[in-house]
């Protein structure tokens, strides 16, 4: 959402101050810089990068236009979750498990938390870690490293789509450029035509050179900026979910075993401990 508001702010102020001074708006209207450009940078995009990676970038980019997607909310509902899961299998022991984590996506129990069930990477990296420790074989200190490579691949993956969008956005004034020289090439020539007709080909060539330092310092970067930090929400809440998880395994009670999940959520969305209590005693209420 403030992603929107920030989109509108950078464009308000940039027409809104060309106007101030008077400035003629259809001059700015330049279609031919703007696919010089546009096609240009979708061009290095597609050279540069594997179609799977072009694909998470629009991806990403329509999911920080939207609200963020780890708040408090999301963080109270997955302690309570957690807390129900680890109260079953205390009292089942962790065999109990076995048909819920085995097909999460037919589980009666994970149906109750439909943002987690719909978020597939959370949903597998819990199921999978719980289906390691299930084979009993398995010490916490290799389960947590098993976690922790995980978590490191996950990242690496989520960090390329940033990296992508982050070189396009810096080829931006570049392109600009070229788009400013191919119009002072139509300029020359024009030279000997009406300075009316003279003028408005050198507007438009500058137009290149305003479009392709506005994309890269008023768009994309901010956006690459943003995306990065989404994908470090989503490290953090990979942390929570393995705090909590090493914790159990480790042979802690179900309700010390989120309040370390709970301590691992960053402060501006953590759950006080009264909250998270009351929301898994809600919890065990409505069971």
């Amino acid at each position: 959402m403030f992603s929107i508001i920030g989109i509108v702010v950078v464009i308000g102020a940039v027409i809104g101050g060309y106007l101030m001074e008077h400035g003629n708006v259809q001059v700015l209207l330049q279609p031919a810089e703007l696919v010089i450009i546009g096609g240009a940078a979708l061009g290095t995009l597609l050279i540069a990068n594997p179609l799977g990676t072009v694909i998470k970038i629009f991806k990403s980019v329509l999911g920080i236009l939207s609200s963020g997607k780890y708040s408090k909310t999301r963080y109270l509902e997955t302690l309570k979750m957690l807390n129900d899961l680890f109260s079953m299998a205390r009292k089942g022991g962790l065999v109990s498990l076995e048909a819920h984590i085995e097909e999460p996506e037919n589980s009666e129990f994970f149906k109750k938390y439909e943002p987690f069930l719909n978020d597939h990477h959370a949903l597998h990296f819990l199921c999978d870690t719980l289906r390691t420790a299930l084979s009993g074989t398995v010490s916490h200190y290799d389960l947590d490293q098993l976690i922790e490579t995980d978590m490191d691949v996950h990242h690496k993956e989520a960090h390329k789509p940033v990296s992508a969008l982050t070189t396009v956005a810096d080829a931006l004034p570049g392109l600009g450029i070229v788009a400013a020289v191919l119009g002072v090439v139509i300029t020359m020539g024009a030279l000997g035509g009406p300075p009316s007709e003279i003028g408005h080909k050198v507007a438009a060539a500058l137009v290149g050179t305003f479009l392709g330092i506005l994309l890269c310092y008023g768009f994309l970067s901010p956006l690459a900026v943003n995306m990065n930090h989404a994908n470090e929400a989503e490290e953090q809440y990979y942390h929570c979910l393995r705090a909590g998880m090493i914790a159990f395994v480790r042979g802690a009670a179900p309700i010390l075993a989120v309040e370390f999940s709970r301590r691992s959520i960053p402060a501006e969305v953590r759950p006080s401990f009264k909250e998270m209590e009351d929301a898994c005693r809600g919890e065990k209420a409505a069971a």
